[in-house]
């Protein structure tokens, strides 16, 4: 008889933006991390499209450079929490001027090969959803590794 399947994940991709449910998906990476001797990498997506959304396209250069300060803050900080935990990551901070989040996610995790993607996840639902998205829903169809979504809220009963 064949033995089964066995899932080993090496290269956990884990997207921050500095949130509380970023970090709860950090959490569980680098439990992950621990228990498979897996490399991470942090990875923060800059949609640069918030930038040009102003009617007149006034002060896209300031909101950029914001966009780009708090994108290096919240890598920074991850970063802190893993080195905290006795761990190492890399990190990466992208532009995205083409495209949603999501797409660079998991663009990302096939251009660095990752095995998983881990991320929080606010778990919206019915009318929030639907004005606001979800990037980890669209990461989950169009990824084709396995995706660890992690809520952001816990004990809250539906």
């Amino acid at each position: 008889m064949k033995k089964g399947f066995e899932m080993t994940y090496k290269r956990i991709l884990v997207p921050v933006d500095g949130s509380a449910t970023s970090s709860k998906g950090l959490d569980e990476a680098l439990k992950l991390a621990r228990a498979e001797r897996a490399r991470i990498r942090l990875l923060h997506v800059i949609d640069d499209s918030l930038a040009f959304n102003s009617p007149d396209g006034a002060g896209a250069n300031y909101v950029l450079e914001a966009l780009r300060s708090s994108g290096r803050e919240a890598l920074s900080k991850a970063q802190e929490r893993v080195r905290r935990a006795k761990l190492e990551a890399e990190s990466t901070l992208i532009e995205n001027f083409t495209g949603r989040v999501a797409e660079a996610i998991v663009e990302q995790a096939k251009r660095w090969r990752a095995d998983v993607i881990v991320m929080g996840t606010h778990g919206r639902r019915g009318f929030g959803r639907l004005l606001i998205g979800s990037s980890a829903e669209l990461v989950v169809r169009s990824s084709s590794i396995p995706v660890l979504l992690v809520p952001g809220r816990r004990g809250r009963a539906r």
